[in-house]
């Protein structure tokens, strides 16, 4: 699968951030400013055009910005952290693993695990009594969750929210491997000839 849609944080280096979007152009690439707080209605607003310095020259409405509200993600992330999976005796059954189940490489390490849970939601109350959750740090390296959280912003500024059920099944027929056996914690794809009823895989077209 190539990649559909990229998100990139504008918080460091903003002109490079957009001169290099606007290079490849923002069909493919999707500049993002996080802020803090939760729109679970609508996590990623824009985009708005914002001015941009490209080559030392100022461009009005030169970028094309995207708004993510970051504590929308994370709680959903920790959300589908704690989904129950089935045993491997209840998937030989035919159990299927619940909506939202994150599945990991097998070449992640403790360092990017502990990335991904470092912040924790706390309640915290202002002068005047009133009460807000805020996400806050358990430890200095997040780079995991953030990645994550940008991730899905780009998910959802693809549109993948909105897909029916209609065009995820057309999705998953065109990237379906023929065969593949599972073991050692890595998928082999089966190198075997296809029946001749089965009908033809082709590159996805939301894959582009």
């Amino acid at each position: 699968m190539t990649i559909a849609r990229l998100a990139i944080d504008t918080g460091y280096e903003t002109p490079a951030v957009y001169g290099w979007a606007r290079r490849v152009g923002f069909g493919q690439v999707a500049p993002v400013k996080g802020v803090e707080g939760f729109n679970r209605a609508s996590p990623v607003s824009g985009p708005t055009f914002v001015d941009a310095t490209i080559a030392g020259k100022r461009l009005r409405r030169g970028a094309r910005l995207w708004t993510v509200a970051v504590s929308t993600f994370k709680s959903e992330t920790y959300r589908f952290l704690r989904l129950e999976r089935p045993t491997p005796e209840d998937l030989a059954g035919g159990a299927l693993f619940p909506a939202g189940t994150l599945h990991l490489p097998n070449w992640i390490d403790s360092e990017w695990l502990k990335q991904l849970v470092a912040e924790q939601l706390i309640t915290v109350r202002n002068k005047r009594g009133f009460a807000r959750l805020e996400w806050q740090k358990l430890r200095e390296r997040n780079e995991a969750l953030d990645c994550r959280v940008y991730a899905r912003a780009a998910a959802w500024i693809l549109g993948a929210d909105r897909w029916s059920e209609k065009q995820w099944d057309e999705l998953e027929r065109q990237v379906a491997a023929p065969g593949g056996e599972i073991g050692a914690g890595t998928v082999n794809v089966a190198r075997k000839s296809r029946p001749a009823n089965q009908r033809r895989s082709v590159r996805s077209n939301y894959m582009r």
